[in-house]
């Protein structure tokens, strides 16, 4: 079976929302995707054409005043069209993510316990830091979007992100105090 590209969905998607210029739609994925779908800005350009080409969206050159025109991209019928049927189909597979700390602690028996200890410090402050940021996206999208029909569902998958990251704290702490 062919491996569906995973990032032509994104970016339809992105599409829906109102950001129609490349620059516009890094944003938009640096901003919110990229805390649970990484897409390389080297991605974008090359995804974005192939979606002009396969007719899903179109591209049209914006005019400004002193600088080069620069383009916008427009999800056409077809590319809604293909954005729902995709939303449709049912999970591939359930994502793995690659862990570092994890990884270290799993042969962990090599190494000192005290660094150990540093590597999931490290990893907690960096977790409490994710769940801020996911604390000021919300804060953000409360005041500034809750009238976008997308809110809603923006807020459901950031209190995923919030879930998860406030159990892998939790586990941080639990795993330290088992170590010392």
């Amino acid at each position: 079976m062919k491996k569906i590209n995973q990032t032509r969905y994104a970016i339809l998607g992105i599409l829906t929302t109102g950001c129609r210029i490349g620059y516009q739609i890094k944003q938009k994925i640096d901003n919110s995707l990229n805390h649970f779908w990484k897409i390389s800005y080297g991605q974008i350009y090359p995804t974005l054409k192939q979606l002009v080409e396969d007719g899903l969206a179109i591209v049209q050159d914006s005019v400004q005043d002193g600088k080069p025109d620069r383009k916008e991209y427009i999800l056409t019928a077809k590319g809604e069209e293909e954005l729902r049927n995709w939303l449709k189909f049912p999970l591939e597979d359930i994502p793995v993510n690659k862990n570092e700390v994890l990884l270290k602690l799993f042969f962990g028996r090599h190494q000192d316990n005290e660094l150990m200890v540093t590597f999931i410090q490290s990893y907690q402050e960096i977790l409490q830091n994710r769940f801020s940021t996911y604390e000021g996206i919300e804060a953000s999208i409360r005041s500034c979007s809750q009238e976008s029909a997308d809110a809603q569902y923006w807020l459901f998958t950031l209190d995923y992100g919030k879930r998860i990251t406030a159990a892998e704290i939790g586990w941080c702490e639990d795993t330290i105090a088992k170590l010392k």
